[in-house]
Protein backbone atom coordinates (compact mmCIF):
# COMPACT_ATOMS: atom_id res chain seq x y z
CA UNK A 1 0.00 0.00 0.00
CA UNK A 2 1.36 3.45 -0.95
CA UNK A 3 2.11 5.94 1.79
CA UNK A 4 -0.44 8.76 1.99
CA UNK A 5 0.45 10.46 5.28
CA UNK A 6 3.61 11.29 7.21
CA UNK A 7 3.48 11.81 10.99
CA UNK A 8 6.31 13.76 12.63
CA UNK A 9 7.48 13.85 16.20
CA UNK A 10 8.48 17.45 16.96
CA UNK A 11 10.95 17.30 19.85
CA UNK A 12 14.09 15.43 18.84
CA UNK A 13 13.13 15.36 15.14
CA UNK A 14 12.01 18.72 13.70
CA UNK A 15 13.29 20.66 16.72
CA UNK A 16 15.40 20.01 19.77
CA UNK A 17 13.47 18.57 22.68
CA UNK A 18 11.39 21.21 24.40
CA UNK A 19 11.69 20.38 28.10
CA UNK A 20 13.47 17.05 28.35
CA UNK A 21 16.22 16.03 30.77
CA UNK A 22 19.01 17.97 29.03
CA UNK A 23 16.96 21.16 28.67
CA UNK A 24 15.86 21.02 32.31
CA UNK A 25 19.43 20.49 33.54
CA UNK A 26 20.70 23.44 31.48
CA UNK A 27 18.05 25.88 32.72
CA UNK A 28 18.22 24.73 36.34
CA UNK A 29 21.99 25.20 36.34
CA UNK A 30 21.67 28.74 34.96
CA UNK A 31 19.22 29.64 37.70
CA UNK A 32 21.28 27.92 40.39
CA UNK A 33 18.49 25.55 41.38
CA UNK A 34 18.58 22.24 43.25
CA UNK A 35 18.14 19.56 40.58
CA UNK A 36 16.99 16.79 42.94
CA UNK A 37 14.21 18.81 44.54
CA UNK A 38 12.93 20.08 41.20
CA UNK A 39 13.11 16.64 39.57
CA UNK A 40 10.86 15.06 42.19
CA UNK A 41 8.24 17.78 41.76
CA UNK A 42 8.59 17.64 37.96
CA UNK A 43 8.03 13.87 37.97
CA UNK A 44 4.61 14.32 39.54
CA UNK A 45 3.50 17.34 37.51
CA UNK A 46 4.89 16.61 34.03
CA UNK A 47 2.30 14.00 32.94
CA UNK A 48 -0.53 16.39 33.85
CA UNK A 49 1.19 19.15 31.86
CA UNK A 50 1.68 16.99 28.77
CA UNK A 51 -1.84 15.58 28.92
CA UNK A 52 -3.25 19.13 28.81
CA UNK A 53 -4.68 18.98 32.33
CA UNK A 54 -2.30 21.59 33.75
CA UNK A 55 -1.11 24.92 32.32
CA UNK A 56 2.55 25.88 32.21
CA UNK A 57 1.87 28.52 34.89
CA UNK A 58 0.36 25.86 37.16
CA UNK A 59 3.30 23.54 36.48
CA UNK A 60 5.78 26.28 37.42
CA UNK A 61 3.79 27.09 40.56
CA UNK A 62 4.08 23.46 41.66
CA UNK A 63 7.68 22.80 40.65
CA UNK A 64 9.34 26.17 41.47
CA UNK A 65 7.20 29.01 42.74
CA UNK A 66 5.79 27.26 45.81
CA UNK A 67 8.47 29.33 47.59
CA UNK A 68 9.89 32.84 46.92
CA UNK A 69 12.50 33.03 44.15
CA UNK A 70 14.97 35.69 43.01
CA UNK A 71 13.56 35.47 39.47
CA UNK A 72 10.09 35.70 38.00
CA UNK A 73 7.97 33.04 36.28
CA UNK A 74 8.28 35.03 33.04
CA UNK A 75 12.09 34.95 33.25
CA UNK A 76 12.11 31.21 33.83
CA UNK A 77 9.58 30.59 31.07
CA UNK A 78 11.72 32.63 28.62
CA UNK A 79 14.71 30.45 29.49
CA UNK A 80 12.62 27.32 28.90
CA UNK A 81 11.47 28.59 25.52
CA UNK A 82 15.02 29.53 24.49
CA UNK A 83 16.01 25.86 24.76
CA UNK A 84 13.95 25.13 21.62
CA UNK A 85 16.08 25.24 18.47
CA UNK A 86 15.43 23.92 14.95
CA UNK A 87 17.01 20.82 13.48
CA UNK A 88 17.58 22.83 10.32
CA UNK A 89 18.25 19.97 7.87
CA UNK A 90 15.23 17.98 9.01
CA UNK A 91 12.96 21.00 9.04
CA UNK A 92 14.10 21.80 5.48
CA UNK A 93 13.27 18.22 4.45
CA UNK A 94 9.79 18.50 5.96
CA UNK A 95 9.20 21.76 4.11
CA UNK A 96 10.37 20.17 0.86
CA UNK A 97 7.90 17.28 1.30
CA UNK A 98 5.08 19.64 2.29
CA UNK A 99 2.39 19.96 -0.35
CA UNK A 100 3.29 16.58 -1.86
CA UNK A 101 2.26 14.56 1.20
CA UNK A 102 -0.32 14.92 3.94
CA UNK A 103 1.79 15.65 7.01
CA UNK A 104 0.88 15.88 10.68
CA UNK A 105 2.58 16.24 14.05
CA UNK A 106 2.09 13.47 16.58
CA UNK A 107 3.90 14.41 19.79
CA UNK A 108 3.90 14.64 23.57
CA UNK A 109 3.87 18.23 24.84
CA UNK A 110 1.95 20.66 27.03
CA UNK A 111 -0.30 23.37 25.51
CA UNK A 112 1.88 26.40 26.15
CA UNK A 113 5.22 25.08 24.95
CA UNK A 114 3.58 23.30 22.02
CA UNK A 115 1.94 26.54 20.87
CA UNK A 116 5.19 28.50 21.29
CA UNK A 117 7.16 26.02 19.21
CA UNK A 118 4.55 25.78 16.43
CA UNK A 119 4.38 29.58 16.11
CA UNK A 120 8.09 30.33 16.55
CA UNK A 121 9.29 27.83 13.96
CA UNK A 122 6.36 28.12 11.53
CA UNK A 123 5.45 24.44 11.78
CA UNK A 124 1.92 25.17 10.56
CA UNK A 125 3.48 26.02 7.19
CA UNK A 126 4.28 22.35 6.53
CA UNK A 127 2.01 20.38 8.89
CA UNK A 128 -1.75 20.13 8.39
CA UNK A 129 -2.67 19.37 12.01
CA UNK A 130 -1.12 18.81 15.42
CA UNK A 131 -2.13 15.58 17.13
CA UNK A 132 -0.43 16.50 20.41
CA UNK A 133 -0.87 14.77 23.76
CA UNK A 134 -2.21 17.98 25.30
CA UNK A 135 -5.12 17.98 22.84
CA UNK A 136 -5.81 14.24 22.67
CA UNK A 137 -5.41 13.47 26.37
CA UNK A 138 -3.17 10.46 25.74
CA UNK A 139 0.60 10.18 25.35
CA UNK A 140 3.07 8.17 23.31
CA UNK A 141 3.94 5.34 23.51
CA UNK A 142 0.31 4.42 24.26
CA UNK A 143 -0.93 2.80 21.02
CA UNK A 144 -4.20 4.75 21.43
CA UNK A 145 -2.59 8.04 20.39
CA UNK A 146 -1.45 6.55 17.07
CA UNK A 147 -4.89 5.13 16.39
CA UNK A 148 -6.45 8.52 17.17
CA UNK A 149 -4.03 10.27 14.81
CA UNK A 150 -4.92 7.82 12.05
CA UNK A 151 -8.68 8.13 12.64
CA UNK A 152 -8.56 11.95 12.72
CA UNK A 153 -6.71 12.02 9.39
CA UNK A 154 -8.82 9.18 7.95
CA UNK A 155 -5.72 7.18 7.03
CA UNK A 156 -5.16 3.43 7.21
CA UNK A 157 -2.16 2.34 9.31
CA UNK A 158 -0.35 0.84 6.32
CA UNK A 159 -0.77 4.14 4.44
CA UNK A 160 1.10 6.09 7.14
CA UNK A 161 4.64 6.49 8.38
CA UNK A 162 5.63 7.75 11.86
CA UNK A 163 8.99 9.48 12.36
CA UNK A 164 10.28 9.46 15.94
CA UNK A 165 13.66 9.74 17.66
CA UNK A 166 12.68 7.36 20.48
CA UNK A 167 12.83 3.65 19.55
CA UNK A 168 9.93 2.78 21.88
CA UNK A 169 7.66 5.30 20.16
CA UNK A 170 8.58 3.97 16.71
CA UNK A 171 7.89 0.42 17.94
CA UNK A 172 4.50 1.50 19.31
CA UNK A 173 3.59 2.98 15.91
CA UNK A 174 4.49 -0.31 14.24
CA UNK A 175 2.35 -2.17 16.79
CA UNK A 176 -0.80 -0.54 15.35
CA UNK A 177 0.27 -1.31 11.77
CA UNK A 178 2.00 1.95 10.81
CA UNK A 179 5.31 2.14 9.05
CA UNK A 180 7.89 3.83 11.28
CA UNK A 181 11.33 5.40 11.01
CA UNK A 182 13.56 5.64 14.06
CA UNK A 183 15.08 9.06 13.39
CA UNK A 184 18.81 9.64 13.90
CA UNK A 185 19.64 12.40 11.40
CA UNK A 186 18.26 14.07 8.27
CA UNK A 187 20.35 12.03 5.80
CA UNK A 188 19.26 8.72 7.32
CA UNK A 189 15.65 9.90 7.42
CA UNK A 190 15.72 10.92 3.76
CA UNK A 191 17.07 7.48 2.81
CA UNK A 192 14.46 5.56 4.81
CA UNK A 193 11.59 7.72 3.58
CA UNK A 194 12.74 7.25 -0.02
CA UNK A 195 12.69 3.48 0.52
CA UNK A 196 9.02 3.85 1.50
CA UNK A 197 8.32 5.91 -1.65
CA UNK A 198 8.18 9.25 0.19
CA UNK A 199 10.39 11.47 -1.97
Amino acid sequence: MAIKAVYWDIGGVLLTNGWDREQRADVLKRFGLNTGEFTERHRLAAPELELGRMTLAEYLDQTLFYTPREFTPDEFRAAMEAESQPHADTLALARELSGRWRMYALNNEGHDLNHHRIQTFGLHDCLLAFFSSCYLGVMKPNPAIYRMGLHLANVRPDEAVMIDDRPQNAEAARSVGMNAVHYRNAAQLWEELAALGVT
